[in-house]
This record gives C-alpha cells, structure tokens and sequence, in this order.
C-alpha cells in the first residue's frame, strides 16, 4: 500500500533549478563586469584637472594667409595701340634725341624736358637746369632743376631717355646710382607720375664715337631695366624695334654720325610708345 506523505514533507528540488540559477548569476556578473568597465572608461577620457594649473585656451586652427599681389612685370608688353592721346598725356626727359622730338615737330616743347643746350648727360641730371616749357605760358620757359620741373609739371607720364653718354664713361655703380637718384627726385616731387624708363637705342658703330659701342648700349639697358624693377617703374624696349639683325642701329636710320636718329626712326619710336602703353 503506497504511503501517503505527511503534511510537513517537502517536494524533492528538481534537478534543472541549479543550473537556471547558474545561468542568471552569470548574466548577472557579466553586466555588472560591463557597466564597470564603461564608467572606467568614461573616467579615464575625461580631463583630470591638475592643482594650479591654467586651462589652456582653445586655439583657432590655421588660417590662410591671403596670395600676395603680384607685381606688375617691369618691361612693358605689346598693347593695343592707345593713340595719340597717350602721347600728348606725356613729358620726355633726355638727351639730345629727346630734343629733336621737339624740334623735328613731333611734341611740342611743353613737353620736352632739356637743358637750353638741347642736350642732357646722365652724370650731370643732379646739377643740370632744364629750360621748362609751361604749359599755360608756353612762351615764356623757365629755368628749373629736375625736380623743380617735376614739381612745376607733375606729368601724369613721364619718359626718361637717357644713358648713351653714360655707358661710355660710367661703370655699373656710377651708372646706375645717377639713374636711381633721379628717379627717386622725381617721384619725391611728383609722386602720381609714372615713369617709363626707355632703352638706350642702338647705333651703327662705324659711325659713333669712342666708347658708344652696341656692347656698352646693351649693357646699359640691363642696368636701366635693374633700377626699373628697383624703383618700381617701368622698362621700354624700344631697342628692339631699331636695331637691325646683327643688333646695331639699322644705317638708314642714322646716315650722319650713327646714333642721331631720322624722322622715320621718331615714328617708329613713337609708334612703339603707342603700342606698349604703361598699364
């Protein structure tokens, strides 16, 4: 006869409860191994502040220097052609090519800057007494420096045409400190002009003085064009449009002494002003 349990007896355990419960202790341990290693992570990334230290200031990442201008090329470069008005807006400084420009008929002497003897020598420009044309008196010339005709004309352009002498008798230095001081008084007294610092011309040799030598010419127009990009002024290559193949004057343009040039040579050269304007 089977026995009947005894109210106070227990069920036996079932065998599956231990391992249920190993399960849940061990999902347990491994969220709370989780979490932990979360806040140790968080902890460690944030910033520990040091007793007496400064906060460092965020700084600005870098910023882009802004391209510089370029500078204008010093030679000027063939243009359209800006016409006559361009030639009347002028003043020519030099020698005594630049007197003929005047006498020839090609600009009036308003705007021809030489000495009363029609010539003009690199060496003597700081004591030189140009015989200034007003424009608004122009019968009445006066006698004034360089810089005294600067200040009295202020040209809006000006061209200087000089050197041929020069290059005969001044080495680099001499050379170009005469051409670098008068460029600087002028612009100390008419600081708006723009000054064209045009080429020496060639010359046909055979014909041309001691010391006046294409070698000499060609030298000092490297120095010419060196005080342009120095001074900020600009280089004329008129040069190139008188010279022959071999690099002399062409004869035709210089039939008597081989650097005094001809009327056609002035329309070249004025045509060339024309076509490489100051920009």
């Amino acid at each position: 006869m089977p026995r009947t349990p005894s109210r106070h007896s227990r069920p036996a355990p079932s065998k599956a409860l231990p391992a249920v419960l190993c399960v849940v202790l061990c999902a347990a341990l491994f969220l709370a191994v989780y979490l932990l290693s979360g806040r140790r992570k968080d902890a460690s990334s944030a910033a520990v502040p040091v007793p007496g230290a400064v906060a460092a200031e965020p700084t600005a990442g870098p910023t882009a220097e802004p391209s510089p201008t370029p500078e204008p090329p010093t030679e000027l470069a063939q243009t359209e052609d800006a016409g006559q008005d361009y030639i009347d807006r002028m003043s020519f400084l030099g020698d005594s090519i630049t007197y003929q420009l005047a006498s020839n008929g090609f600009v009036p002497f308003t705007q021809v800057w030489v000495p009363e003897s029609g010539t003009l020598a690199l060496f003597n420009c700081p004591t030189e007494i140009i015989n200034y044309y007003p424009k608004d008196d122009p019968d009445n010339p006066r006698p004034l420096s360089i810089a005294e005709t600067a200040a009295a004309s202020r040209p809006e352009y000006l061209v200087i045409t000089l050197g041929i002498n020069g290059v005969a008798v001044l080495d680099e230095q001499e050379f170009k400190r005469y051409y670098r001081d008068l460029i600087n008084s002028i612009l100390e007294n008419s600081p708006d002009t723009k000054i064209i610092c045009q080429s020496i011309f060639p010359v046909v040799e055979s014909l041309t003085p001691e010391g006046i030598t294409n070698e000499n010419v060609n030298k000092g127009n490297q120095w010419i064009r060196d005080v342009a990009r120095e001074t900020g002024t600009r280089y004329l290559n008129t040069h190139e449009a008188l010279a022959d193949s071999s690099g002399g004057l062409v004869p035709e343009y210089s039939p008597w002494d081989g650097y005094h040039v001809t009327e056609e040579a002035y329309e070249v050269i004025l045509q060339y002003i024309r076509t490489h304007a100051y920009q």
